[in-house]
Order: C-alpha cells, then sequence, then structure tokens
C-alpha cells in the first residue's frame, strides 16, 4: 500500500456516534462503514474505507447513494465521488442510461459485499479543522429522491503541531573578586656586567615606556584596581652561571625598583623574580629554526649537563651556529617579562553591563553576562550575541557552554549547538539541550531516551516530553 508521509499535520480519524436522520427509508438498513482511515498529502486529501454491504437488503427499485463529504463549521464542503448500491432494477435503469460516469462507482447491492472504498481530492485550508460526513440519499423509483441522512466520519484536525520547548540558560555563579593580568616583555640595556639602569642609555627610553604605557593602562581605568606588579628577568645562557644569576637577580631587582620609584606603589604588591639563563627560550628558537645542526643542538640543549658544562660544549662542538646564536638570539634572551594584575569592580545594572560589553567586555564576568542575557529579548540578535560573547571568553566554561547551546538551539544552529555541549559537561541540564536537539530533527523515540531520565527532575523536560508524544501519537494515526 502506498505510504504518505506527512510532516506534523496529522488527520485524527475519530469515529462519531451521531445516528441517521431519515424516517422514510426504514426499508434500507444503514450502510456500515469501518476502517476509516484519511491522509493529507500536501496538495490533497484522501479517504480510504469500508462499505459493508454485505447484509443490506435493497430492494428492486430503491437504492442508496453514499457521498463522502468534508466540511467545515462555516459551511465550506467538498464532495468525494459517490456509490451508488442500487436495487436490481435502479441498477439496470442507470445501466441503460449510462447516466453514472467516472469517479462515481454503481454497485449492484445484491454483489457489493465490502467495497474497499478510497479516493482523494485536491487540499483547501479551510480542511485545516474540519470532518468527513458520509452523506446518505435514499432514492426510490426513477430514481428520485426520497430522503437523505448524514453521519460523522471522522473529526479532521491539520493544525500544524510546533514543537516549543522552554529554552533554559543556567545562570553562571557570580565571583566576589575578579582578577585580571595584563603582561608584555621589555628588553633593557645594561653596561656589560653592570647592575645599574639607566633610563636613557641606548633603547632603553623605548623599552621603560611600554612598561610605563601597560601599568599606566590599568592605574588610569576607573574600575581596576593593581594587586601586584611582578618583574622577571632573564640572562642569556652565555658567560659564567653563577655570574648569569647575579646579574638577572641584581638587575630585576634595580628595575623593580625604578618602576616603585616612579609610582610610589606600595612595596607588598611589587614583586621580582629572575632566571639566571634562559634556556627555554634558546630552545623555542632553535626548534623552530632551520639551523643545519638543529637536531642535534636541540639534544645538548635537553641534555642534563649543568649550564656551564653545556655552553662550553655548545661553543665547542657548534662554533658556526653558536656564533649566528649569539650575534642574533642571545641579545632577545635578555628580557624582562612584566604582568599586572589588578581587580576589576562588580556591575549589576543591565544598562551599565551593556555599555562595558560594547568597550571593554574584558571586565565583565560570566554571571555579569548572564544577568544582561536574561534582560533581553530571547529572540533578539543582543540576546544571542551575548551568549556567544560569554563562550568566546570563557571558552572552557561548563555553563559558558551550555548557555550558547541553548541560544544556538534556540536559532535552529543545531550543529553548533552540539558542539558547545560537548564542553558543557554532564548535567541535567545537558541532557535536556541534547534531547531538543533530537527532537527539532524529528529523532523523537531517541529524544524520548534522553529525556525520560530527566522529566522527573525538570519540569521543562516532562514538558518536552508530553509534546514529543503528542506528536508521536498524531503520526501514528497516519496513513501507512
Amino acid at each position: 500500500m502506498k505510504t504518505f508521509k506527512t510532516y506534523i499535520l496529522i488527520a485524527a480519524a475519530a469515529l462519531a456516534t451521531g445516528g441517521f436522520q431519515a424516517s422514510a427509508t426504514e426499508e434500507i438498513p444503514a450502510v456500515p462503514v469501518n476502517n476509516v482511515k484519511v491522509q493529507q498529502n500536501g496538495t490533497t486529501i484522501s479517504v480510504a474505507m469500508d462499505i459493508d454491504a454485505s447484509n443490506v437488503k435493497i430492494g428492486s427499485g430503491r437504492e442508496v447513494v453514499l457521498r463522502p463529504m468534508i466540511a467545515d463549521a462555516n459551511g465550506n464542503s467538498a464532495i468525494f465521488p459517490a456509490v451508488y448500491l442500487a436495487g436490481k432494477s435502479n441498477y439496470y435503469l442507470h445501466t441503460r442510461q449510462n447516466d453514472i460516469a467516472a469517479p462515481d462507482v454503481l454497485v449492484r447491492a445484491k454483489d457489493a459485499g465490502v467495497i474497499a472504498y478510497s479516493a482523494q481530492i485536491p487540499y483547501q485550508q479551510w480542511m485545516e479543522q474540519s470532518k468527513l460526513d458520509m452523506v446518505y440519499d435514499y432514492k426510490g423509483c426513477a430514481c428520485s429522491t426520497e430522503d437523505a441522512a448524514t453521519k460523522t466520519l471522522a473529526q479532521l484536525d491539520y493544525t500544524p503541531i510546533v514543537f516549543t520547548p522552554e529554552i533554559v540558560t543556567m545562570e553562571a555563579q557570580a565571583v566576589s573578586v575578579k582578577t585580571n593580568e595584563i603582561s608584555g616583555s621589555a628588553y633593557i640595556d645594561f653596561p656589560v656586567n653592570r647592575m645599574e639602569l639607566y633610563p636613557d642609555y641606548r633603547r632603553n627610553p623605548e623599552e621603560l615606556a611600554k612598561i610605563r604605557a601597560t601599568i599606566d593602562q590599568v592605574r588610569n581605568d576607573p574600575d581596576a584596581t593593581i594587586t601586584s606588579i611582578t618583574i622577571k628577568g632573564f640572562a642569556s645562557p652565555d658567560g659564567p652561571y653563577a655570574n648569569n644569576e647575579r646579574l638577572a637577580k641584581g638587575r630585576t631587582q634595580t628595575l623593580v625598583d625604578y618602576v616603585q620609584g616612579l609610582y610610589s606603589f606600595d612595596r607588598n604588591i611589587m614583586h621580582s623574580e629572575w632566571v639566571a639563563e634562559d634556556w627555554a627560550g634558546l630552545r623555542d628558537y632553535v626548534e623552530k629554526s632551520d639551523l643545519e645542526k638543529r637536531t642535534a643542538i636541540l639534544e645538548l640543549i635537553d641534555s642534563d649537563l649543568a649550564p656551564d658544562t653545556k655552553d662550553a660544549r655548545l661553543r665547542r662542538e657548534f662554533p658556526k651556529e653558536y656564533a649566528f646564536l649569539l650575534a642574533n638570539v642571545y641579545p632577545g634572551l635578555r628580557h624582562s617579562d612584566y604582568a599586572i594584575e589588578y581587580e576589576i569592580r562588580s556591575f549589576t545594572d543591565v544598562n551599565e553591563i551593556a555599555t562595558v560589553m560594547k568597550e571593554s567586555p574584558n571586565k565583565l564576568s560570566l554571571n555579569e553576562l548572564y544577568l544582561l542575557g536574561e534582560s533581553l529579548d530571547p529572540q533578539s540578535d543582543a540576546y544571542a550575541e551575548v551568549y556567544d560573547l560569554a563562550v568566546r571568553m570563557f571558552p572552557a566554561d561548563p555553563t559558558a557552554n551550555l548557555n550558547a547551546a541553548m541560544s544556538n538551539i534556540r536559532r535552529g544552529n543545531y550543529e553548533q549547538a552540539s558542539k558547545f555541549l560537548d564542553k558543557a559537561g554532564t548535567g541535567d541540564q545537558v541532557t535536556y539541550a541534547r534531547g531538543l536537539i533530537q527532537a527539532y530533527n524529528q529523532q523523537y523515540d531517541e529524544a524520548l531516551k534522553t529525556l525520560a531520565p530527566v522529566a522527573a527532575k525538570l519540569p521543562e523536560a516532562a514538558e518536552a516530553v508530553a509534546q514529543i508524544q503528542k506528536i508521536m501519537d498524531r503520526l501514528a494515526n497516519t496513513m501507512q
């Protein structure tokens, strides 16, 4: 049997119990109609039923005409092809006159048995909510109408069932302190083997300006409070290790003192660290280079040899490469890394949060972005923008990923939503979101299995299950 597929629009074929209204036709028993099925297939609507005339006794000069009809409450109607169930005389009268043309059908009552009826007509919009009636015309001799009756066979409802689950975001945990950091590197020149800092020496004006600009960027921000400044000095691997350590430590402290003197910062927020020889920086350069003996040099750098022994072998075994590194790489290994940690005040007014989001989004916590998002129309672009920004700023945070997934589900971006859910953990809300994606993709069986474990805990999941079940129940009533 041919199968018609529909998308959510399903006909509910509920048989009515109303009786006939005719009185002059008692000699013609009611003609039972069974197995009524109705199918809306986009541009057409079809009916199928079994008209059981097995026990119907119709006199020779009588007949009953069965006309399936769709009608609505506003007076619209459409007729399907009719079945003429006729006694002997009327049957031959119609045959001689040839007055019943296809698609109507003439059947002699005596030979009718069970008639497998099926037909289709064009679908019209008014049929969305309607009913299927069977109209019986009772006729006597010369086929004149004596009476008529109507029986409702099915109520039809093609109103779209729209899956409208609740899209729930999760509130991010508020943080009492928002700590940020800004960092950089400076290349301060010191006289050979000395620790005195000369601000105007060689490229020092430019490098010291970089440090001041970074500090001023935070210091002049009314929303920020500096809590720590750390300067970490590095020396290059050439020369004796003990001397390099002395220089790295002393020069770093000199730079710390210089910065503290510029701003009169509390000594407690100033910190110094040092690395005697920046072998890590040297290794990073060599690994990315195309030096001819790159592999052998890397093996030496990675060895457990003492720093001075390592430096001596590097100079002796790779003189060409060592000369190049000494001239072009080692100067860059003598650097001072600086990091400024600071706290940002909290924001509670959504209008202020919206302004900060546009100007300095890095000042906002995930909770503050959540407060802004929930104040907006969930259907708006601004709502989606907030949660897209949140997951970019906090890419590893499960809550940020869950909320981004929910935002994308709302917009129909189910593939992208699934990617965010992969980083959102395994909580009940994540399970709920996965079930929604399956339902939106019409994977109803899978969606019910996914949502079942959380339906008792999440009201929104229970509601989604009810909607999905309703859709599946209607789909079960379609013609196969």
